[in-house]
């Protein structure tokens, strides 16, 4: 594959992220088609914790989910690590149930590791913000506020503009 690095294009700046491919094979396949299909683009960052993570990738700014493909394989026993800047999938509480949502560690998260995960599975990182990781500083203190079933949604919506390959 010709690209290994993805830019976001936020309401608060760009993010650029270098995927692992030789790591997360599937992971990184499964988020560039999600790019490629344009599935990012309008979405929001729907989670934000200011000392864990900022989420995104599912949802409108409505708080509507996107429909998605179908989940892929868990790849969390790749030896990469949840630290501060690193990218991984969002799932439930099934390992092998992520689709497109994402989350940016805004801390060293290192227990959603596999070997220090509590499921014992962990979450798949698959790549490191290389540029922007001030935009993610800022999106992590955002205000945010319950809406509906959801907590920890910013009180301004916090949009992906456009998602493209480099």
């Amino acid at each position: 594959m010709a690209s290994h690095k993805v830019r976001l294009a936020t309401s608060m700046g760009d993010i650029v992220v270098e995927l692992y491919r030789d790591k997360a094979p599937k992971t990184v396949d499964n988020f560039v088609q999600y790019v490629k299909a344009g599935h990012y683009d309008g979405t929001i960052f729907h989670r934000v914790i200011s000392n864990f993570m900022i989420q995104g990738g599912g949802m409108k700014p409505d708080m509507s989910e996107k429909p998605t493909r179908a989940p892929i394989p868990l790849e969390s026993r790749n030896g990469l690590s949840n630290v501060k800047g690193s990218i991984a999938m969002a799932r439930t509480m099934v390992p092998n149930s992520a689709t497109s949502q994402f989350f940016i560690n805004v801390n060293d998260n290192t227990f959603l590791d596999q070997p220090n995960a509590r499921d014992g599975e962990g979450y798949a990182v698959f790549g490191k913000v290389i540029a922007g990781l001030d935009v993610v500083e800022k999106i992590k203190d955002v205000e945010t506020k319950p809406k509906g079933p959801h907590q920890n949604v910013p009180a301004q919506p916090i949009t992906i503009k456009k998602a493209t390959l480099e």
